[in-house]
């Protein structure tokens, strides 16, 4: 039983807050257009892999905001995140969406333009 000031049990799922995926390393240097580039091609032909567009745009938002926003619009598109760093992701219907590192953050060893 619980009052009004007790946290919602450990075991709560839902409750998941979203992290900065762990520091990865790409298999070769890569500058931050080549970045842009593959994660705008990813965008692009994500929602031909199934779910739903709306779900995709969501994700997709979520990806490219800060965590509070990123967290903001998970919880309001109803989007469960088993791993925090959003790279697995599933919607109410049980839609399974798989997110690549690269287009949650930067890889280690991106050139640094200039």
């Amino acid at each position: 039983m619980g009052c009004a000031g007790s946290t919602p049990a450990k075991g709560d799922e839902n409750a998941k807050k979203l992290q900065k995926p762990k520091p990865w390393k790409h298999t070769q240097q890569i500058t931050h257009a080549q970045l842009k580039q593959m994660r705008d091609e990813f965008w692009d032909t994500a929602p031909h892999y199934g779910g739903q567009k709306e779900i995709w745009d969501a994700l997709r938002a979520a990806a490219e905001a800060d965590l509070d926003l990123a967290q903001a619009i998970i919880d309001s598109a109803g989007i469960i995140i088993p791993n925090a760093d959003m790279t697995l992701c599933y919607d109410e219907r049980g839609a399974k969406y798989e997110l690549p590192k690269y287009v949650l953050s930067e890889p280690t060893n991106l050139i640094r333009d200039g």
